[in-house]
This record gives C-alpha cells, sequence and structure tokens, in this order.
C-alpha cells in the first residue's frame, strides 16, 4: 500500500490565528505526501499573500484546503480521530505519543481506507476539554519539560514525519511505541475486528449523532442535570470510543433511544 495509506488522512487545524503557520502547515504536508488539510474556523485568511509565500511548493494543498464551522463538520465521514494536546483531561483520559497512536490511523489492508483525521488545537490555547472528546485518542509529542510547547506547524511537521515513514515502512515499523510521556494510564485499544466489521465501523458524525440523543434522553430522565451533563457525557463517549461500534450496532442503540423516548411520552405498553 505505501503512502496510498496517506490519501484519506486529513490534517484538521481548529481556528488557526497564524497564515504563515497554514502555510507552513501545507508545505509540509506535500513533504510528506499529506494532501487533505481542513481548517476549523479559521481565524486569519488561508488565502493571503503571507500564507501562500510560506506553503512554497505546497500551494496545492493550500488552496485545496477545505474550511468549515466545526469540528464536527470537519470529522463526518470519519472512522477514526486523534488529537494532539498537552493538557490533562478531568475524565484522566490516558495521553500516548505519536508513535503508539498514528499507525492506528493508517489502515493496514487496502479495502479498509475509510477516512480518519489527525486534529491540532489553536496557537494560543491548544485544544479545549470541549474539542478533545471528538477524538478518540489523544497524543501528547514529548519535549522538554522547561519548554514543552511547540508551534502549530512545528507539531504537524513531527507527526507527518512520523506518519510517512509508517506509510512507506514495512510493517511493525513504530508499531512498538515507546510508553506515554504522561503518567496517566493509557487507554485500553480496542481489539482487531474481522474484515467485515472493519469495513462497517460507524463515522463519527453517526456516533456524534447518537451521543446528542442519548444525552436528550438521560436529562428528560433525569440521570443528567444540566450542571453535571458535560462532565457525565465525555465519560459515556470515552466509552462509546472504545467500543468502535459498527452501523447495525449504532442503529440498535438508537432504537433503544426512540423506544425509551416513547415510553416517556407515552408510558409503558400494556402487556
Amino acid at each position: 500500500m505505501g503512502l496510498d495509506q496517506l490519501a484519506h488522512l486529513r490534517i484538521v487545524l481548529v481556528e488557526p490565528a497564524g497564515p504563515r503557520n497554514v502555510g507552513s502547515v501545507a508545505r509540509v504536508m506535500a513533504n510528506m505526501g499529506l494532501r487533505h488539510l481542513v481548517l476549523v474556523n479559521p481565524q486569519c485568511d488561508p488565502t493571503s499573500a503571507e500564507a501562500v509565500h510560506m506553503a512554497v511548493h505546497g500551494q496545492a494543498v493550500l488552496a485545496a484546503a477545505q474550511v468549515v464551522n466545526t469540528l464536527p463538520d470537519a470529522l463526518v465521514g470519519c472512522h477514526r480521530a486523534a488529537a494532539t494536546t498537552g493538557r490533562i483531561h478531568p475524565q484522566h483520559h490516558g495521553l500516548e505519543t505519536p508513535e503508539a497512536v498514528l499507525p492506528w490511523l493508517l489502515p493496514q489492508e487496502a479495502h479498509l481506507h475509510h477516512p480518519t483525521a489527525l486534529i491540532f488545537g489553536p496557537e494560543d490555547r491548544g485544544l479545549s476539554n470541549e474539542e478533545l472528546i471528538y477524538a478518540q485518542r489523544w497524543i501528547r509529542i514529548p519535549a522538554s519539560a522547561t519548554y514543552p510547547s511547540l508551534n502549530l506547524a512545528q507539531a504537524v511537521a513531527v507527526c507527518s514525519y512520523l506518519l510517512h515513514r509508517q506509510a512507506e515502512a514495512q510493517p511493525g515499523f513504530l508499531l512498538e511505541g515507546s510508553p506515554p510521556s504522561s503518567p496517566v494510564p493509557k487507554r485500553p485499544v480496542p481489539s482487531p475486528r474481522s474484515s467485515a466489521e472493519a469495513e462497517a465501523v460507524a463515522t463519527l458524525d453517526q456516533i456524534e449523532g447518537f451521543h446528542q440523543d442519548l444525552e436528550t434522553i438521560l436529562l428528560k430522565i433525569g440521570y443528567l442535570y444540566p450542571h453535571t451533563a458535560a462532565s457525565r457525557m465525555a465519560k459515556l463517549r470515552q466509552l462509546l470510543h472504545r467500543a468502535e461500534p459498527n452501523s447495525q450496532e449504532l442503529a440498535m442503540l438508537r432504537g433503544v433511544l426512540r423506544q425509551v423516548n416513547w415510553a416517556i411520552t407515552h408510558g409503558p405498553r400494556s402487556s
């Protein structure tokens, strides 16, 4: 498969503020064989002269960049997403190294080339906890404790290089990634599925629709309260992300929610 593995991977920048950074990201993507750049609510003009100048021979990547309003919009159709962060989440979601996570974004079988995404946050704040929950796994790039914060384009360069090496290497390269640099325990990775199951894995936008329905029902029945809904839903999201349900399984769960909603409105069925 080689570098064809990179064809379906999206590099997603959330609210990038600097046109030079956006241009530099496009350049390094072109260097490493990545094609799909998605900008979420950019706070700069990605078509500006500064961005184009920094893109150099990556101008085609920059010109083809997709601009969307929200992070869920950027993930429509994706089956897997990883996010880069230096934060420790309140739910103690494990942070992993790039070597441990990036191969997971590149399917090992050609017929399983579903879209995947690698998400980067704004230059000034990184990804918020509310944004991180849309990704299944979280990456922390190990760096000096004295100055651990990387420039946006530099972070993309580190990950893009490792993705390129993984795509062109023999199976096994990077798969034995070093342990997470965070003391938080690494989250378990789902067991491999059969080819048929993997082809049918639900997309992240389908899963997001389920989460919205679930939150509505749990608020109705009093399991959730508005002031605690976000933190509890974050834990439920982690559970479903670990399960990686396929489309049929997700449809079954949504059917359960529809029936619960019916029972709330009409009362239990008579026997």
